[in-house]
């Protein structure tokens, strides 16, 4: 046979060899379809509970060989390895391993607590965010994120820090491991950003005096802390810390509870004002801070925004003008209005009087015709009820001149007599550009919490000028009964004041300070918070 006739009866032969695997295999994968079929109808049932069909005797022993063996061999592993189970395992299995690195994180060591500082705006040092701020507490900064390109994720490789915790959430995270860490001793952080007070912590404030040590090792009374100087904000300053030390108004803001509820109308950010005063009394009255001061960096922020630039960080303002607007501002943001629903500030702050006017000819007229003038309807005196926050004492004139000594004499007041303008019987004039008034004034309603206001500046078209008259006062048992009508006398059982706080404004109108000296209860001593260091007893205060 030829060499090309052998190559093509290798080829038939080879044809028909691949022919008959094909078929074969053609037959095979039909059976095993077929195989297949009463396998998915019993899968399609309950995967752990699987019922064998009965068939006819003739289809068992045709395939007695292959299939009994593949659906006994499905059942076993339906039986050892069901869905639910592989489920539940590997869940337990994820959560057991979660589990281990929450609790056990290497990096807790790696925590500087000296630097953490909660008290500034929360919002990511580079991209300037507010949302998902996570605090580094390594190195102390605020990033965003936690994902594979957030800020935090790069600064967790770049400066290996790998303890953070989200500044909204109070959770820690182990980065770029990316595991929540679960551990007690880190409970001490998020107290000092989110301090809370229970019902009873705030009924014993009064009635304990304990010092407090910061994680520096100073030691501190809580409600008797500074408040940083951030440029020019000690008149706000001081405001804010004579308010923390009224106990009514103090313990309303101590529990957020009283006041989270509060509806207010879309888009209104004057409630921004009520959280962060809430937060800031939270944290001077805080036992567990972690250092003796407390920057009030938020609450000017809100202050600076709900006042539309009218009170500023890095501008010197009056204290007096600052107090009116704060009060008022946070009534209204608590949902108060002037005469119908009051407010914890109301309650605390707001009393009532009468107030006498009556209308004065122009001085340039004739005796004669003021006379007539004064027989008219419009020049005759009326009354009217007013309710006040706080009560505007008058100093007498300063002296222009100096003495035989080439000294200029400070004159010194008893406050009693600053206060005769509230008897009833003494009348003031006031001048209006057009008209001249004389009105006398008459307490009818005296506040629990009794706020006066030394004027001691007075301002003109040219300069702004400070009275400094002496103002002798007594610290306990100031008595205004006799400044009462006599009706309101009956009502009014508690007529005494003793001195809390008194703020100070030393210096020259435009480059003074205000300081603040509060009353603590226990010691009966006067703490001066000028400042950061002005901590310790200091002087009373007379004037």
């Amino acid at each position: 046979m030829s060499g090309r006739s052998k190559r093509e009866s290798r080829g038939s032969t080879r044809g028909k060899r691949e022919s008959e695997s094909r078929g074969s295999s053609g037959r095979v994968k039909r059976e095993r379809d077929r195989e297949r079929e009463p396998e998915a109808a019993s899968s399609r049932g309950s995967p752990v509970r699987v019922k064998r069909e009965v068939e006819p005797a003739s289809v068992r022993e045709a395939q007695a060989s292959v299939v009994p063996f593949v659906r006994v061999k499905r059942e076993r592993e339906v039986d050892e390895d069901s869905e639910p189970e592989r489920e539940v395992r590997a869940k337990n299995g994820r959560v057991d391993s979660e589990d281990r690195r929450s609790r056990h994180c290497p990096y807790l060591d790696t925590i500087n607590r000296s630097v953490l500082d909660f008290d500034f705006e929360k919002l990511c040092s580079i991209s300037l965010s507010h949302i998902n701020a996570y605090a580094c507490l390594v190195c102390g900064k605020y990033f965003q994120g936690r994902g594979l390109k957030s800020h935090a994720y790069i600064h967790s490789v770049q400066f290996s820090h790998h303890v953070f915790l989200n500044l909204h959430t109070l959770k820690f995270y182990c980065l770029p491991d990316n595991y929540e860490i679960i551990d007690s001793s880190l409970e001490d952080i998020t107290y000092v950003l989110k301090p809370t007070f229970t019902k009873q912590q705030i009924a014993n404030l009064d009635k304990q005096a304990k010092l407090s040590r910061a994680y520096d090792g100073t030691t501190y009374l809580p409600g008797i802390v500074g408040l940083n100087n951030i440029k020019a904000n000690d008149y706000a300053n001081a405001v804010l810390q004579a308010l923390s030390n009224v106990p009514p108004l103090r313990n309303y803001f101590l529990e957020e509870d009283n006041y989270k509820n509060i509806k207010r109308p879309p888009g209104d950010i004057m409630f921004l004002l009520v959280q962060r005063f809430g937060e800031l009394m939270r944290k001077l009255w805080n036992p567990r801070n972690f250092k003796a001061h407390v920057s009030p960096h938020e609450m000017l922020q809100a202050v600076v925004l709900c006042s539309k630039k009218t009170f500023q960080i890095t501008k010197q303002g009056d204290g007096v003008d600052f107090l009116s607007w704060f009060l008022n501002a946070l009534h209204s943001a608590l949902g108060g209005t002037k005469k119908k629903k009051k407010t914890i500030v109301t309650d605390v702050f707001q009393g009532s009087m009468r107030i006498f006017t009556k209308k004065l000819p122009h001085p340039d007229l004739p005796a004669e015709e003021k006379e007539q003038l004064l027989h008219n309807d419009e020049y005759q005196e009326t009354m009217v009820e007013s309710t006040f926050m706080y009560l505007t004492l008058d100093l007498p004139t300063a002296p222009l001149y100096k003495d035989e000594k080439e000294q200029l004499i400070i004159p010194q007041v008893p406050l009693f007599n600053i206060l005769a303008k509230f008897n009833g019987i003494t009348e003031k004039e006031y001048k209006t550009y057009k008209e001249n008034f004389l009105k006398r004034f008459q307490l009818t309603k005296l506040p629990p919490y009794l706020i006066f206001c030394i004027k001691r500046f007075t301002k003109n078209n040219f300069f702004v000028e400070k009275n400094p008259t002496i103002v002798n006062f007594p610290i306990t048992n100031v008595d205004l009964r006799e400044y009462l009508s006599e009706e309101v006398q009956a009502v009014h059982k508690n007529t005494t004041y003793d001195l809390i706080a008194n703020i100070v404004h030393d210096g020259k109108p435009s480059e003074g300070s205000y300081r603040i000296h509060v009353l603590h209860h226990f010691t009966i001593a006067l703490y001066s918070g000028a400042s950061v260091q002005d901590t310790k007893p200091g002087w009373p205060v007379i004037s």
